[in-house]
């Protein structure tokens, strides 16, 4: 039977016994990133029935979102990253020592984020071109997830951890449950009061009535418990890293920093440039129109029910190559790589498929505007060509970080979407509208596809194989 344990152990896997660890492991990373997609679709359906204006205020800020939220889970990759490899080398002592140190840097990190987030939430919606409609609420918005940023990197953080040590079961339990909050909540802070009757029994269902602000009241509330409950099983239950018991530092120290540093930097700034990408895709969008805005941030909400199992399956891989490259098999390395990309090739095609035949219900489920419907199917299924190359870039991405190599990768996911997909869409929009940025967006997915491809079986992205053990304290 396959276990994560044999790559410590040193144990020789068949390649059957090295598949169904994959899987056995990219089935609840799927699923997790599945749960969190799942919230996006409930803000996004439920705020869609408030009105096109709600919807595009939302849409707006929604990219500038994602690059907070990335800037702080890749500080936490840095982390998890070094945890992953201490424990394919058996030394669970350091491990917790970067845990500790993860815990310190990364909070402070986020409350910096979080404080320039802060100031700039009263004019980012107009800097990005939306109209005097949709900006207060736009900015109300961000404002509440902004401040939530730190108690979000704490959850990243935690997830990331249990996953370096093949622990996936649990973060994709939690994040079920977090979905499953995020209803509750936003049923009842997003919708006013109101009444039903069942049988003659009239019933009264409460609600605040807080529209866009209860849509992120409700998804930071959810987020927040989860994060409670993710640091609470990592630090006194998981046995590889809890630290109920164990007295250490928790004082950053250079060499970890440094480490960490040298791996979270690339994707930090890969992040911010692509999601900056992203933002200036929304400022070519913004003059199309509120429809044009509304229906844009619901496909992207949309297609993410595709991508997302291929980030679970880029997790898996980043744990798998990071225990393998830690335990200093080289040859297990290699082939984990080629068997999670191919794995989410394949899983992202029959979700591409899906995702064009399913498309118009999707709409309607998002939205009940006819324009916005229409303009949102029309974006998915031109999109849904992507997927299997989309594929071959985030999961081969997730195992390039497996080993700590990440400059390179970052350099190829920044010249793609720059010198591809911006100049094709800010020509593509001027005569084809929204339909001319998502042309410009399928073909540069298929393009960053390829090139992560060629670099991926070229083979020179593995460092030289050692088993690192720090020349520092561990635990008192």
């Amino acid at each position: 039977m396959a276990d994560i344990s044999q790559i410590r152990e040193g144990a020789p896997m068949s390649f059957g016994q090295q598949l169904k660890l994959t899987v056995m492991l990219s089935l609840p990373a799927m699923l997790a990133q599945l749960s969190s997609i799942l919230m996006q679709y409930i803000d996004a359906s439920m705020v869609g029935r408030l009105g096109a204006d709600d919807s595009a205020a939302i849409g707006l800020v929604s990219t500038s979102l994602w690059l907070f939220w990335g800037i702080c889970s890749a500080v936490t990759t840095g982390f998890s990253v070094q945890a992953a490899h201490k424990v394919g080398a058996k030394d669970d002592a350091a491990a917790r020592n970067v845990l500790r140190q993860a815990i310190t840097a990364c909070l402070i990190f986020s409350f910096a984020v979080t404080a320039i987030g802060i100031a700039i939430a009263p004019s980012l919606p107009r800097w990005l071109g939306g109209n005097d409609d949709i900006t207060p609420q736009a900015s109300l918005y961000f404002l509440v997830f902004v401040s939530a940023l730190p108690l979000l990197t704490l959850n990243y953080l935690a997830g990331g951890m249990l996953r370096c040590v093949g622990n996936m079961k649990v973060p994709s339990a939690l994040n079920i449950l977090m979905c499953v909050m995020d209803c509750l909540f936003n049923f009842l802070l997003i919708f006013p009061s109101h009444h039903l009757n069942l049988h003659g029994i009239d019933i009264t269902i409460p609600g605040a009535g807080l529209g866009v602000l209860g849509a992120a009241l409700g998804t930071v509330l959810a987020e927040a418990v989860t994060a409670g409950l993710m640091l609470y099983y990592l630090c006194y239950r998981q046995p590889e890293l809890r630290l109920r018991g164990r007295h250490g530092s928790y004082r950053p120290r250079k060499s970890i920093i440094r480490k960490a540093v040298t791996i979270s930097v690339p994707m930090t700034v890969e992040h911010a440039v692509i999601c900056g990408a992203q933002i200036a895709v929304t400022m070519i969008v913004a003059p199309l129109g509120v429809f044009s805005i509304a229906a844009n941030a619901f496909a992207v909400t949309a297609e993410s029910l595709c991508y997302m199992p291929g980030y679970g399956i880029g997790d898996a891989a980043t744990t798998l190559v990071g225990q393998s490259y830690g335990a200093g098999r080289h040859e297990l390395v290699k082939r984990f790589g080629y068997i999670t990309v191919g794995l989410g090739m394949v899983v992202m095609s029959v979700m591409g498929v899906l995702m064009w035949i399913a498309a118009p219900w999707i709409m309607e489920l998002m939205t009940p505007v006819a324009e916005i419907q229409s303009l949102g199917v029309e974006s998915l299924r031109i999109e849904a060509w992507a997927e299997p190359m989309f594929a071959a870039s985030i999961v081969a991405y997730g195992v390039f970080v497996g080993v700590g190599h990440t400059t390179v990768p970052a350099i190829m996911n920044f010249g793609s979407i720059w010198a591809v997909r911006l100049p094709l869409a800010w020509i593509l929009a001027r005569s084809m509208g929204l339909k001319g940025v998502w042309i410009a967006m399928c073909a540069e997915l298929t393009f960053r596809g390829a090139i992560f491809l060629f670099r991926l079986l070229r083979g020179r992205w593995i460092p030289q194989i050692n088993t690192p053990h720090d020349a520092e304290p561990l635990e008192a």
